[in-house]
């Protein structure tokens, strides 16, 4: 990724009385209009040491700096990646993340991430960092996420994610039978010996989820979690603090429940489900354009549709 460049220059005569967004694209010929005005909008831009509105109006000898935000770089390219879009407009897209799908490049994995998707569905995006991408989802957890189209929009939503304002609601399975909902307040960190894995510790970030029982199956819980701070693995890692670990999770999940007399369905089901069974639900927000709170909601896919049915059914079963 490339580095903050800064421009600067001082407004010559001949533009005194412009839009600053005006002046700007005469001063700097070589960036488009509209990637200046999101840097202004974005705060990027000072006039006389101040953040200026783009259309304040310039005057002879007005200093002005921009601080550019990196663009993406770092050798990622546009792929057709299929993306479900639930919500797109000028400011913000909002995808129904599946499961598999790597939210950004990294160690491992170069491409066939949905980066690249972004960047095929929208070029543009190229020029904001990560491509708009202001938050994210691991690997194999599916659902709702959203993106930025413009600077203004990702400062917007970046303040929103760390002031709490963005609603997040997750539905999981879990393993073993939850009596009641409640809230867990326990922060979160890098475990002390596995630096890969995350850790309930004294010494991490403040964490707080509050779950609640949607359905109670013979050894296992349909449970939906709503959080305040996004951690890393937070949910995954709360649950398994707990004591009842995500289905499916490789690294918090502990040992395979299977509950007695299962049918062969259910022993598949459980068998075959090799991710952790989270998916993000529901997503509500301020427009960054509006200033209006929106929301969304998907359904689960369909592999953990197959599994809450087999719960279903196994629970039902056994219930005579």
């Amino acid at each position: 990724m490339n580095q903050e460049k800064t421009h600067s220059a001082t407004i010559p005569p001949e533009l005194a009385g412009q839009r600053l967004d005006q002046a700007l694209a005469t001063l700097f010929a070589g960036i488009t209009r509209s990637r200046l005005q999101q840097w202004i909008e974005g705060g990027h831009v000072r006039l006389n040491g101040r953040v200026p509105r783009k259309r304040d109006k310039v005057r002879e000898g007005d200093a002005v700096e921009i601080l550019a935000p990196p663009s993406v770089d770092g050798g990622w390219k546009a792929q057709a990646i299929s993306l479900e879009i639930i919500h797109e407009d000028d400011d913000i897209l909002v995808i129904n993340k599946p499961p598999g799908l790597v939210v950004h490049p990294g160690a491992g994995n170069p491409e066939g991430t949905l980066l690249n998707a972004l960047l095929s569905h929208d070029p543009s995006l190229a020029a904001l960092p990560r491509a708009g991408i202001v938050h994210r989802l691991d690997k194999d957890t599916s659902g709702l996420m959203v993106v930025a189209k413009n600077e203004h929009a990702r400062q917007h939503l970046i303040a929103q994610l760390q002031e709490h304002g963005v609603e997040r609601e997750y539905l999981t399975i879990v393993n073993g039978v939850m009596v009641a909902g409640g809230t867990i307040d326990a922060p979160i960190g890098r475990h002390r010996t596995q630096r890969t894995r995350m850790a309930v510790t004294s010494h991490g970030k403040p964490a707080v989820s509050h779950y609640r029982v949607m359905k109670k199956y013979r050894a296992h819980t349909l449970v939906q979690v709503k959080l305040e701070s996004g951690r890393t693995h937070q949910i995954r890692v709360h649950m398994a603090h707990l004591n009842y670990p995500v289905v499916g999770d490789p690294v918090y999940g502990g040992r395979l429940k299977i509950p007695a007399g299962s049918d062969e369905r259910l022993k598949n089901a459980l068998r075959g489900f090799k991710r952790q069974a989270l998916h993000a639900l529901k997503l509500s927000l301020i427009h960054p354009g509006t200033g209006k709170r929106v929301q969304w909601a998907t359904s689960v896919p369909e592999d953990m549709s197959k599994l809450m049915g087999a719960l279903a059914q196994d629970a039902k079963a056994h219930s005579k």
